[in-house]
Formats: C-alpha cells, structure tokens, sequence
C-alpha cells in the first residue's frame, strides 16, 4: 500500500513510517527537517504542513497526520490548521481505507500549554467531523491520543532524573511509552482495524485514570 505521514524525521512519525516498512509498505514522509530514514521504499518530501502545496502521491491508501509542535507560537497553525491541510490534501485519494491522527492525551486533560492543548483538542474535533464524511466511503477515520512518550522533544524531561522520576509516578504503570508502541497502534488501526472509526484512542500507561482517593 501507499503511506504518507508528517513528521517522520523524528520521534513518533519516525517509529510509524518504519512500522510500515517493515511490513513492505510504499511510504512518503513529509517534514520540515532532513530525512533519516534509509529504505528503498521511503521517499522523503521537504515540507512544511503550513504550507498547503503538496506533493502528489500515487493513490494514497493510508493517510498519518503526526507533524506536531510543543511552541506555543506556531501549536494553533501547525498542529490543528496543519493537520487539517496534510489530510484534506489526500482524502480525495480513491483508494483511501484509512486515516489517522496524532493527538496528545493534553487535549482530554487539559495539562500542558493553553494553545497546544487547543490544537490538540482542536484535531480530536476535526478528526470525529471527517470519520463522518468518509464513512460513506468505507474508510475509517481516528487518532491516537499519546501520554509521555520516550522522544527527543522530551529531553529536558528525560534527563532530569528527579523530574522524570515525578512524571513517571503519574501513571499507574510507572513509566513513559516508547515511539514503537504507538506504532503499532497506528498500525493496528489503519491496516487491521475495519470497524473502529471516529475514535480516540489514549495511550498513556493509566496517566488519565491516576488518581489518589482519600476518603
């Protein structure tokens, strides 16, 4: 199948466009940095999803918005406006089954920065408005809504072993997840799944769930 994903040079996007290729999929990833990964089948575009001229791609069947920001300046344009671009770009495709978002489980809580939590609310929305657009075209349409995850724009985070130490004792599992088990879930749901659609799947080690009842 033809693949295409924002932000592949790093971190989540990364771990998704190899899950791919490792199963023998075509993908293009589009970002703003360099390539790093080297696969006969992977293509990488130079883009930036704030600007809407996109490459064209031979008939996508899957579709991956991942590109993100942490910046607070650029969150609402790349994040959410972003993400609506990349997407409308290719759902056109006639031999689309599948697309699917990357969120943040911040746009559930609301705990990180105002403009990124509202980017990251703000797709989740978007997201639940196409999967009933192209519902009637069989193709499922949902996002994976991640927790702490093990990347380099979590540096600062992962080296201070006493903040690490706090963020870990958040969740009820007592840890981060890594790139390559979100995915699998991207996997999961855009090749095997055929009947999850206009959903948002958390993915943060019972982050959400933690609380301390005192009674």
């Amino acid at each position: 199948m033809n693949i295409v994903i924002s932000g592949t040079s790093s971190g989540i996007g990364q771990a998704i466009a190899q899950r791919f290729l490792q199963e023998g999929h075509a993908v293009w990833g589009f970002d703003v940095c360099r390539g790093t990964i080297d696969h006969e089948l992977y293509t990488h575009v130079l883009h930036d999803v704030r600007n809407g001229s996109f490459a064209a791609i031979p008939a996508p069947h899957v579709v991956v918005s991942n590109a993100g920001t942490l910046e607070e300046s650029d969150a609402i344009d790349i994040n959410l406006k972003g993400s609506i671009r990349f997407v409308e770009h290719f759902v056109s495709s006639p031999s689309l089954r599948s697309v699917l978002f990357v969120a943040s489980a911040s746009a559930r809580n609301g705990a990180e920065f105002p403009l990124y939590v509202a980017s990251k609310a703000g797709v989740v929305g978007y997201m639940k408005n196409l999967a009933l657009t192209v519902a009637k075209r069989g193709v499922t349409c949902n996002s994976i809504s991640p927790g702490g995850v093990i990347t380099s724009s979590n540096a600062h985070i992962l080296q201070d072993p006493k903040l690490y130490a706090a963020v870990k004792a958040e969740t009820l599992l007592g840890k981060w997840a890594e790139p390559t088990e979100i995915a699998d879930l991207a996997y999961f749901l855009t090749i095997t799944n055929k009947s999850i659609t206009g959903e948002d799947i958390l993915i943060d080690n019972g982050e959400m769930l933690k609380s301390n009842f005192i009674w």
